[in-house]
């Protein structure tokens, strides 16, 4: 038995406290720390070639210079060097381990985003907009580009700068310390509004990106220009654009602008600290206080000004930081998007597939707030045998040829392929056992030959001309100067709808399935190529078990069984000539289409 699970999304939990969040932020970098760990020894060896440095020059002023030692002058000077040259080495190796690590985790989670949303029910994609999609992946993942890359080990090596910084100064002078480190936790708050202000911003920033991001896929695609120029809505989308865009102009200079001026305090502070160590220094000379030496001094306002660059440097990286926080609130929303429709523990492979299908009382509904669309459907479908659904537009005869492939799944009851439930197969053995030409063809920006081979990628030409053959639309391709070769554009915007409904179903008649489910097929064909495609499907289907979803009832007569759906109930079944017999539904469908049809 299978519990109810109706294929609609529902919001994602509550946003996790911020520990929480950041643990799971760590988590993805769990992979690689051995190489963090390499990151982190060269970052603690720079920091401590950075931090002798001082000593060094305090040695060369107190005692080399004053007391004429040239070789002591000369090791100390080019012990100097040897720090310079060892800290640009170390700072190279640790930006090329962690740009790679930080890749690599963008990486994982681009791949991880797309996997999700590949798993996600049709329901959720009928419900959420293109470019909603692609901004998450693009601007929100490429948003964290700086944070992911180079965050982390900024926070390593500022705060191992930061902490060997202080036990140098305090060696040095632990009184000039004290006062050095009086306004740090002046610095730290300010920081901290800052961030959290600068998160703010970015979510509202990035919800825009997403809109606008949404409304230059749907009105800049082919089907959005043709939209748009027939409409006369050129200018109005223009209108639109320019208002999302002037929306993001504001939120852009507000990110960049939050805290500027208290971030520059800060500056201003740190930059005046080193007159502040001279007039305490001074002053306490002065009044007779202990003195201070001039190698000294040097020597600690130059730690002075080695604390202060990787402090501002670390509350500079809280706030990225914080903002960061917002974009991974994002990218873990869609990675915590449920899946409705996924494979079971111990999934069943059928090697040979013979094509029974039963549909046994399914009733299917989206959520719990909507009706059903389906309600207590009965039908089998012999092996090899043929279904035709008929009925109103909105009756759910393609949510009911869905529900084979699983591109929703039922709310009650079941549907099985060779006597198992389809909920228990492998997704292999679905997608070989049932193929699908929708209504809504979809042909990708690539050759006539690629579109075809993306349902079996190792087919021979010669697979691809008798699949094309099959469904009348070899001689076209064959007259076009490329040939197979031939882009067919943007959503097949080359060919016509005929053309591109005929493309579709060599695609499919290429993958061979056992199941064929033909949703309006052949819709958007004019009546002389519909005949001529039918007569491809008709041969296609003799070994076939086919389920045909049709508006036009000429294409049906020949179905082994016909039912008519209404508001999601099956009220009449049977052969044509059963059906007109009766005299019901099914007859006045028949009698309307004979009106519609043109006269000759």
């Amino acid at each position: 038995m299978h519990p109810d699970q109706p294929p609609s999304w529902t919001p994602p939990p509550a946003e996790p406290g911020r520990p929480r969040q950041v643990r799971r932020i760590l988590r993805l970098f769990r992979p690689y720390r051995g190489r963090l760990a390499v990151v982190g020894l060269l970052v603690g060896a720079a920091s401590l070639v950075s931090v002798a440095t001082p000593f060094l020059l305090k040695e060369i002023l107190d005692t080399a210079i004053p007391e004429g030692r040239t070789g002591l002058l000369s090791l100390l000077a080019l012990g100097m060097i040897v720090g310079a040259v060892l800290t640009s080495v170390f700072g190279v190796l640790q930006t090329l381990i962690s740009t790679t690590v930080g890749q690599r985790v963008m990486h994982d989670l681009r791949t991880a985003v797309y996997s999700r949303l590949q798993r996600m029910s049709l329901a959720f994609f009928t419900r959420t907009r293109t470019g909603e999609v692609q901004s998450r992946i693009a601007n929100d993942i490429g948003g964290m580009q700086a944070t992911v890359t180079s965050t982390a080990t900024s926070l390593v090596s500022n705060l191992t700068s930061v902490v060997a910084t202080i036990v140098a100064m305090i060696a040095l002078d632990w009184r000039l310390t004290v006062v050095t480190l009086l306004l740090l936790p002046l610095f730290v708050w300010i920081s901290r509004r800052v961030g959290n202000e600068r998160k703010k911003i970015t979510t509202e920033r990035q919800k825009q990106m997403a809109a606008m991001a949404a409304t230059v896929t749907e009105s800049l695609s082919v089907s959005g220009i043709l939209l748009g120029r027939t409409m006369g809505r050129a200018d109005s989308l223009t209108k639109s654009f320019a208002d999302e865009s002037e929306g993001l102009v504001d939120l852009e200079v507000r990110s960049n602008m939050a805290g500027r001026w208290r971030m520059a305090v800060i500056t201003i502070v740190m930059a005046a600290m080193p007159a502040v160590i001279y007039w305490t220094a001074g002053m306490a000379f002065q009044l007779g206080g202990p003195s201070v030496s001039i190698g000294t001094l040097v020597a600690f306002v130059s730690l002075q000004q080695g604390l202060f660059r990787p402090t501002v440097s670390l509350l500079s990286t809280g706030v990225q930081i914080q903002t960061s926080l917002a974009l991974f609130q994002r990218i873990f929303e869609y990675l915590d998007l449920p899946v409705d429709i996924t494979e079971p523990a111990r999934p069943v492979r059928l090697d040979q597939v013979k094509g029974e299908i039963r549909f046994e009382e399914v009733s299917f509904r989206y959520d719990d707030k909507s009706g059903p669309l389906l309600d207590g459907i009965d039908i089998t479908v012999p092996a090899g045998g043929s279904l035709a659904v008929v009925g109103p537009t909105g009756a759910g005869k393609s949510t009911l040829g869905y529900l084979v492939p699983r591109l929703y799944d039922v709310t009650a009851g079941r549907v099985t392929l060779d006597g198992v439930d389809v909920r228990d197969l492998d997704f292999d053995t679905l997608a070989r056992a049932v193929g699908v030409v929708s209504q809504e063809t979809y042909l990708f920006h690539a050759t006539v030959a690629d579109n075809l081979r993306f349902a079996k990628p190792d087919a021979t030409d010669a697979e691809l001309h008798a699949a094309a053959r099959a469904a009348q639309i070899h001689d076209h391709i064959m007259s076009l100067p490329d040939g197979y070769d031939t882009v067919v554009g943007e959503r097949g915007h080359r060919f016509s709808g005929g053309e591109k409904q005929r493309l579709a179903i060599a695609r499919t008649i290429l993958r061979d399935p056992p199941v064929l489910i033909l949703d309006e097929a052949t819709s958007a064909l004019d009546t002389r190529t519909e005949h001529a495609v039918q007569e491809a499907i008709d041969a296609l289907s003799a070994d076939r078990t086919t389920i045909t979803i049709a508006h036009r009832l000429s294409t049906v007569r020949g179905a082994d069984q016909i039912v008519v759906l209404d508001a999601g109930r099956a009220l009449e079944r049977g052969t044509h000539d059963e059906l007109l017999a009766l005299n019901g539904r099914y007859a006045s469908l028949v009698r309307r289409d004979a009106r519609m049809e043109p006269t000759k």
